[in-house]
């Protein structure tokens, strides 16, 4: 066997999926059909060039004369395509019957399109075949053309499904228990998964790993942009949630972007919706992660102008569009707080949507509620959808499942039968439950989609007195409802068939919705910004602060520390570095007693420094000496730590 073949051999054993795709192409392989162009195209990497392969190998098993041109290979003009086909005129391929000729990399032959549609595919044998695979969108041209019309069809390539992408995965040897988190990380897409599959050969997959698998992929997103406005453009675009024109030009800070605007459009790995321009998910990585890396200045520039054209337009919008300009806002969030698990799956829930409830669901989330909190919440959830009929919102799949559910009611201290409304006062509202029908609490697109929802109601013209939220756990959700300014309320806490939940508030008089939205961003901008490391001077008072909000839940949500390299923007991280240099102190024999005195004024804290120093059994001088000390050599330990973590 030539090695050809057993490259061949090699890549039909490795493809998988697109049986739609093949199955398309099998019924155009009909002999009795008259000539057809089919159009595929899609973003680098997604797999066009296997599939035109698959395509070729199943036409020459046909008996049909397959001719591939490629655009890397071949000089765009028509003498060496011309050379390619083995032709000296565009007569001479009404002599080939039955030929299927494959066209690759259409896009490196731009020069040539308008000839190839109206000269040369139309000089194909009666019974010939086509197949044009490129990045960019086909033109209107195939479509707005009457003749065209009837002799073409588009194929847009996408990601793999799933179990696609295991199957991928197997046959390359990647360990099973890789594949998972491989799969989450690509969403599919094919070149992802080979690269991810060539780094699990020499290493275990994980987040170190992917930075390299996001270069690569970034390459093959794009290899050419016609200039560095163009690359500005692009990255801009994959900052935001969605991109309009006017967005564009303020993110270039440019007069008129409809120039670039309209050559996004064309882009293959950009889609389009109602509400402007987007980048497909793995293209929005790629391109996110490698400015981030390169020029975090001008990442967070971006992202500034970003927040700037929403508070302008949020001041101006109709209610229903302020709802839409508050989810970009959230978006913006996405990487650098701790929104970003929940915010980075939102094109997961494209497929959710929200509706009132109908009569038949009501029990399905009684159901629910019985099985994830008991009998006694069942019974209250029932009554409150008795009460207020109303206020279940369902969440239903693209397939019309009802597959979670949420309940905003407004308070009521009348009803004696909630222990909920024991001990909450005023006019508010209360999302007394909410929940995956599966997964109940956990993080699921379905719970993204529920906190969307949530974060648009928070904006409607009839504002709340304060909305409260509830857990069955506080901890999994303190910091995130903190970063987004919901405060923990342990004093409205309940207890309901012997379990407890913990209830978090936002008091819209004090916070008003426009106010609300800019203190995110504010804050946001806080912890991402790359300018806004401390000098030592700075640092120290930061500790200090951060020491005295250490007991209260919150406490440290807008700490200057947590724009240090230790804490990277996370509260729970910068408690970690406390208590571990806390910790340091302890191990120490030289700085045990130092130690012991942070303990019992901050850590652990008694009533009053007077009972701390009583409790060390120290007089109040030597105590406020020890303590003095204390913040002096926990300064000095977390400096030197930040300094280690800014170094290269």
């Amino acid at each position: 066997m030539r090695l050809g073949e057993r490259l061949d051999t090699a890549r039909r054993r490795g493809f998988v999926g697109r049986e739609s795709e093949l199955a398309a192409f099998e019924r155009l392989l009909d002999p009795s059909l008259p000539a057809q162009v089919l159009l595929v195209y899609g973003p680098g990497g997604v797999g066009k060039t296997a599939l035109l392969h698959q395509y070729g190998w199943r036409a020459a098993a046909e008996g049909r004369k397959v001719i591939w041109l490629d655009g890397h290979e071949i000089e765009p003009t028509q003498t060496a395509v011309l050379a390619t086909l083995g032709i000296a005129n565009l007569d001479e391929l009404a002599t080939m019957p039955g030929l299927v000729l494959l066209i690759d990399t259409l896009e490196l032959l731009a020069p040539l399109e308008r000839w190839l549609r109206r000269d040369l595919i139309p000089a194909l044998a009666g019974d010939a075949l086509a197949v044009l695979a490129g990045r960019d969108r086909p033109p209107p041209v195939w479509r707005a053309d009457p003749g065209w019309r009837e002799l073409v069809d588009i194929v847009q390539l996408g990601n793999l499904s799933h179990p696609e992408g295991r199957r991928l995965l197997e046959l390359r040897g990647v360990p099973e228990a890789d594949q998972i988190p491989a799969l989450d990380f690509t969403r599919g897409h094919p070149l992802a998964l080979a690269l991810v599959a060539d780094v699990a050969a020499q290493r275990r997959f994980s987040a170190v790993s992917a930075h390299q698998v996001m270069g690569a992929l970034l390459k093959s997103f794009v290899d050419t942009v016609p200039s560095p406005l163009h690359q500005q453009a692009l990255e801009a675009c994959a900052q935001v949630l969605a991109t309009t024109e006017p967005l564009l030009a303020a993110l270039l800070d440019l007069r008129d972007a409809a120039e670039l605007f309209a050559w996004l459009r064309d882009l293959s790995i950009v889609e389009y919706g109602s509400r402007g321009l987007f980048p497909h998910d793995l293209a929005r990585d790629a391109l996110g992660a490698e400015l981030r890396w390169r020029d975090p200045d001008g990442c967070e520039e971006i992202r500034q102008r970003a927040a700037a054209y929403y508070r302008q337009q949020f001041g101006v919008a109709r209610p229903a569009v302020q709802q839409l300009i508050l989810l970009d806002f959230v978006y913006l969030h996405r990487d650098t707080s701790v929104l970003g698990p929940f915010v980075a799956g939102y094109p997961q829930t494209g497929a959710l949507s929200a509706h009132p409830a109908l009569p038949a669901e009501l029990s399905l989330f009684v159901s629910w509620v019985r099985e994830h909190e008991g009998e006694e919440s069942a019974r209250i959830c029932s009554s409150w959808l008795e009460r207020q009929p109303g206020s279940a919102v369902a969440i239903r799949s693209s397939e019309g499942v009802t597959v979670g559910f949420y309940q905003l009611i407004s308070v009521d201290a009348s009803a004696r039968d909630d222990p909920a409304m024991a001990r909450v006062p005023g006019r508010g509202q209360m999302v007394r439950f909410w929940m995956d029908g599966e997964r109940y609490q956990e993080p699921s697109p379905v719970q993204l989609f529920i906190t969307v929802q949530l974060f648009r109601s928070y904006l409607q013209a009839a504002c709340p007195d304060y909305t409260l939220l509830t857990f069955a756990s506080a901890e999994p959700f303190a910091e995130g409802c903190a970063h987004v300014d919901f405060h923990r309320m342990p004093e409205a806490d309940f207890t309901v068939g012997g379990h407890g939940y913990a209830v978090f508030g936002h008091d819209w008089i004090a916070v008003p919705p426009l106010a609300w939205v800019s203190r995110l961003a504010e804050r946001d901008a806080l912890i991402s910004s790359p300018t806004s490391l401390l000098d030592e001077e700075s640092f120290a008072a930061a500790v200090k602060s951060a020491l005295r909000a250490l007991g209260r839940a919150g406490g440290l949500r807008d700490s200057p520390l947590l724009a240090s390299m230790l804490a990277r923007g996370q509260e729970s991280s910068l408690r970690a570095v406390l208590k571990e240099a806390s910790d340091q102190l302890a191990a120490s024999p030289r700085d045990r007693r130092l130690h012991r005195a942070l303990h019992h004024t901050f850590v652990q804290p008694a009533e009053t420094q007077a009972a701390a120093a009583e409790l060390l059994g120290l007089p109040m001088t030597t105590y406020r000496r020890h303590l003095a000390a204390a913040e002096a050599r926990l300064t000095e330990i977390l400096w030197q730590r930040e300094l280690d973590a800014r170094s290269p």
